[in-house]
């Protein structure tokens, strides 16, 4: 082989070795770009996992999870703060629980522990009496508490459901027996008790009526 012949070989080898890299380089960003897209696509057509897809929650079938942060972050603080606000009623040393019970007036006080719904700021455990009876279909006993003495059918002792009459230095005191505990002493769920809904025991001595609301 001569020269010119060896110089040409030379020139086509380089010149083919050239062009290989040249499509190499520029084939790569295509292939990994092709490469993604098809893996969006799996992703995109793959079924919803979990909570998302099981049908118990009918909200969520063939979509994602639609309730916002925010809202879920509001919901969790609402109820921190209803626990807080029960714990912190229920916190005194004569605090109790009655035990369950199916009376509606129990139950419907027991709803508002830790809050006052009465809107006022003082002297207010008769308008949440006369509020608890008017939401259990009963009629109302007014916002003072020693008229409840005269309210309903008078009961010789403490009973679930009954309405405890109570005097007090400054005024009474009025709630809804909610059980009684081993000493006799009812339980009571009442108003503005250290200004919240709260349910404690009352010294037996202390209670001048027990009442049972009408129809």
């Amino acid at each position: 082989m001569n020269a010119n012949n060896t110089r040409r070989a030379t020139i086509l080898f380089c010149s083919a070795a050239v062009a290989v890299l040249a499509t190499s380089a520029f084939a790569r960003p295509v292939h990994h770009h092709r490469h993604r897209a098809a893996q969006a696509i799996d992703v995109a057509n793959q079924p919803l996992a979990g909570a998302d897809r099981d049908m118990r929650y009918s909200d969520n079938v063939g979509q994602g999870v639609r309730t916002r942060p925010d809202e879920t972050v509001g919901r969790s603080r609402r109820v921190v703060r209803r626990s807080s606000a029960y714990a912190r009623a229920q916190a005194h040393s004569n605090s109790a629980y009655g035990g369950q019970t199916s009376n509606p007036l129990v139950a419907e006080a027991r709803k508002y522990i830790g809050t006052n719904p009465t809107g006022r700021g003082s002297l207010w455990c008769g308008a949440f009496m006369d509020l608890v009876l008017k939401r259990t279909g009963h009629p109302g006993g007014g916002n003072l508490a020693s008229a409840y003495a005269g309210y309903g059918t008078r009961v010789a002792g403490p009973q679930v459901g009954a309405i405890a009459v109570m005097g007090r230095r400054g005024g009474g005191h009025v709630g809804v027996v909610s059980g009684i505990d081993p000493n006799g002493n009812p339980i009571i769920v009442s108003g503005n008790h250290n200004r919240t809904v709260a349910e404690s025991v009352y010294p037996a001595g202390r209670i001048h009526a027990y009442v049972l609301p009408g129809g």
